[in-house]
């Protein structure tokens, strides 16, 4: 159904004379959140107040839902306690600021039924091992605590408290916490994060990290994991399970198979062996932590996205990629992120985390809300019923409208930098699909947005507005000769009606690049000698 809806639209835009260069099908991708709990980060800021605490969560998913997000990944035990009514665990005081104390609601009750009122997915977030953050007196926890019933459960390091993975009775016992929540709770999935063995937990003197202590290790963690995975599928089938991974499992130096990065490992640090658990089918998604800028030296994000989709390949576990936007170099880029995730098909993101989107750190709320309107007005726009597209092309006035597109060969460079792009020389003039150009200008000075009314039938430049990437953009193409049929276009820029030249090429439009450059205002430059169209956005236009 979904490939017959897209043929549908591709064929109604050929009709009108516009084809955006990607047309994504009517499936909603990941866009979810982390809504942190611990230290209060992103929620709740006020204790001791069961109102306040639901008022205030009204108002942020409510910002979630105008952003275009779907998820909501709300943290229910940060320290091996609970946002909601437990047998097992006591009530978090992070909640009232007395550990055990009852807050007079059930939180995650709440939460999932006003996600749930609001088509947001609820994903119910657990550290599995941490029993505090600071601190070892285990007196001073909650007296029906289970760390503080089972002193034996516990290791500590580094002035923090830990459940020992090494443990039977710990990994039942996170077992036993996730079916209780599972049978009581109306919740989408369970969802952990990258903590396991505390980070770096020194190995006995002699062993390695390759050795027997540390592959026993990752083992407690494997079969913590099969373990909850298994106690979901008995319980509610239904109900996935993802995890949230350091974005790095091993560098390359340390395995061959493992991704060109130089950063910190999960698969030592923490002992988290997340390539065993996709290829076991014990997750239903995997969240990478990819956390990095693209061209970081250390681990670039590009690198990593690729990295992770092969390891999915062939196996029923989702993609979501874990975006940090608590990193201004992150914030700042994440359309262009959102770009490489669709342009490897990941299966959706992960923002981390709240407060960074709600106080649009460096732009990124802007933005993230940008890209997916892009996409839910493409989506809607697939679901509506076809206009009958005509049985052959209307017929031409003359001869001239009709002509052969010679493919360039010309090396194209953007500011002195080489991209990939689908050109064709029509009559001497270099003809270019404006998503094209405008993808290549983004971040520039001369940006500019494009975007596409069917009711007008027209399309929309606005100038100095980043643009929303669709999908698809900057491919060399086949290199071969095509067929141009002159496509009359109605535009507009910043709300005046211009005129520029267009050719209908195998259904996507080619604009002369003259006449971009010209409504633009950037350099255009042709060497004959190297055969290089050059565009120079720090000059303005002139004419040849």
């Amino acid at each position: 159904m979904k490939k017959k809806i897209l043929a549908w639209v591709c064929v109604f835009f050929l009709s009108s004379g516009f084809i955006p260069s990607h047309v994504q099908a009517a499936e909603q991708t990941m866009r979810g959140v982390w809504i942190s709990t611990v230290y209060s980060a992103d929620y709740p800021s006020v204790k001791n107040d069961a109102e306040k605490q639901k008022q205030e969560f009204i108002t942020k998913i409510d910002e979630v839902k105008k952003l275009g997000l779907n998820t909501v990944v709300v943290q229910i035990r940060p320290k091996a306690d609970a946002f909601y009514s437990s047998n097992i665990n006591p009530w978090s005081e992070i909640l009232t600021g007395t550990q055990g104390k009852n807050p007079g609601y059930d939180p995650m009750e709440f939460m999932i039924a006003q996600a749930h009122q609001r088509n947001l997915e609820f994903h119910a977030w657990l550290n599995p091992y941490r029993i505090t953050t600071k601190g070892t007196d285990l007196n001073a926890l909650a007296p029906n605590h289970p760390a503080r019933l089972h002193p034996e459960w516990v290791l500590s390091y580094k002035d923090a408290l830990y459940y020992n993975p090494a443990l039977p009775q710990v990994r039942e016992h996170i077992a036993n916490t996730v079916a209780e929540i599972v049978r009581n709770y109306d919740v989408d999935a369970i969802h952990f994060d990258d903590y396991f063995y505390p980070s770096d937990y020194p190995l006995a003197e002699g062993q390695t990290r390759e050795g027997t202590e540390a592959n026993q290790r990752r083992q407690d963690v494997n079969e913590m994991i099969h373990l909850v995975h298994d106690t979901i599928e008995q319980i509610k089938p239904n109900v996935e399970f993802g995890v949230s991974p350091v974005g790095i499992w091993k560098n390359i130096d340390s395995d061959p198979s493992g991704s060109a990065t130089k950063g910190y490992e999960g698969y030592f640090s923490v002992y988290g062996d997340s390539r065993t658990w996709i290829q076991q089918g014990w997750v239903d998604y995997i969240v990478p932590q990819i956390y990095w800028e693209t061209g970081n030296k250390a681990a670039d994000y590009e690198t990593l996205v690729k990295w992770w989709k092969k390891e999915v390949q062939g196996t029923n576990v989702k993609l979501y990629i874990g975006q940090g936007i608590y990193k201004d170099v992150v914030a700042g880029e994440i359309t262009k992120q959102l770009m490489i995730n669709e342009a490897n098909k990941a299966d959706g993101s992960m923002f981390f985390s709240l407060r960074d989107l709600l106080s649009n750190r460096a732009g990124c709320a802007t933005a993230v809300q940008n890209y997916y309107k892009v996409k839910d007005d493409a989506n809607n726009n697939s679901q509506k019923t076809p206009v009958k597209p005509p049985t052959s092309l209307p017929a031409l006035p003359d001869n001239k409208q009709s002509v052969t597109a010679l493919a360039t060969t010309a090396d194209i460079l953007i500011n002195g930098a080489r991209l990939p792009f689908e050109a064709y020389n029509i009559n001497d003039n270099n003809y270019f699909k404006l998503r094209d150009i405008a993808m290549a200008l983004s971040e520039t000075e001369k940006q500019f947005e494009v975007s596409w009314d069917e009711e007008e039938n027209q399309i929309h430049i606005y100038r100095n507005t980043p643009y929303t990437a669709m999908g698809g953009e900057l491919g060399s193409g086949d290199g071969k000769n095509k067929f141009a049929v002159l496509s009359p276009q109605g535009i507009d820029m910043d709300g005046y009606q211009i005129q520029m030249k267009a050719y209908n090429i195998n259904g996507n439009n080619f604009f002369r690049l003259r006449d971009i450059a010209s409504f633009l205002n950037f350099g255009v430059t042709w060497d004959e000698n190297t055969q290089t169209i050059a565009i120079d956005t720090s000059s303005d236009y002139v004419e040849p």
